[in-house]
């Protein structure tokens, strides 16, 4: 059974699949941070080894909502960062 099958039967959505487990990361902080609940599901190994090749089926990581957030989480992940973000990134990161 395929991923977006099984996690559509227990109550969550994919909203993305990206290659690699440190981008999945920064997206699921990104929804966090709009109150959303996300859950990354991969394959151990990928992780493991650290495969990021893109396209390989290790390498990919899918980002797991519940049904009902699905499409704000979509509009979150769509929404382009805010002019300024890396300064703002940088001067925090000083202290």
């Amino acid at each position: 059974m395929s991923p977006q099958r099984q996690a559509h039967k227990s109550g969550l959505t994919v909203v993305a699949t990206v290659s690699g487990i440190f981008k999945a990361e920064v997206l699921k902080s990104q929804l966090q941070d709009a109150g959303i609940d996300a859950m990354l599901d991969y394959e151990s190994a990928g992780v493991l080894y650290g495969i990021t090749i893109d396209g390989l089926k290790l390498s990919q990581v899918r980002i797991l909502v519940l049904d009902e957030q699905a499409e704000q989480a979509r509009q979150v992940l769509n929404t382009p960062p805010a002019p300024g973000w890396e300064e703002e990134a940088t001067s925090s990161s000083d202290c």
